[in-house]
């Protein structure tokens, strides 16, 4: 069928009839996700796109759900980052969530966070997140004004301790 071209970054069923689609992109589909996410997720999983629907993907949907994402935002979070299927919610996500709660975030901020830098999920809370927190305290941030970046600029905390202190300048805290 040499006439239509794909472009390279969408990925394509092999052929009708054969059971390629796994039963999480099934469940996916069958709540309406766009074919767009659909891509991105299988694009960005780094294996194929299988997660367990019971024990993963529902969870989490659930999850975030309850934290106030909408569906759109749902979808766009896991389409970002799909690698947060992989995340336990009981030593993870929910841990993280809480974490954040106690630094003053109340759920619309902690899904507006997560909405846009799901990767932040992925951060480890003793390794990297809790000693910049404490490095921003002990130059004088206050908590709230950390928690206020943390829901507005999540990527923010993304940066090396280094490169975070050599931007504090643009905090106004």
């Amino acid at each position: 069928s040499g006439s239509s071209s794909v472009s390279s970054r969408i990925l394509v069923r092999s052929s009708p009839g054969t059971d390629d689609v796994t039963a999480a992109e099934a469940y996916l589909e069958s709540l309406g996700w766009s074919e767009d996410t659909m891509n991105k997720l299988k694009s960005r999983y780094d294996r194929k796109f299988n997660p367990n629907v019971d024990g993963s993907v529902k969870p989490l949907l659930q999850w975030l759900g309850d934290l106030g994402l909408s569906d759109q935002q749902v979808q766009m979070s896991v389409g970002r980052f799909p690698k947060l299927f992989r995340y336990s919610l009981e030593r993870n996500l929910k841990p993280f969530a809480r974490w954040l709660e106690d630094l003053g975030l109340e759920k619309p901020h902690i899904a507006k966070a997560i909405t846009r830098f799901p990767q932040i999920c992925g951060y480890s809370l003793e390794a990297n997140l809790k000693p910049k927190v404490r490095l921003l305290g002990e130059r004088g941030f206050s908590q709230t004004g950390i928690a206020r970046t943390l829901a507005v600029f999540p990527g923010f905390f993304s940066l090396s301790s280094k490169r975070l202190m050599n931007r504090m300048h643009v905090l106004e805290l």
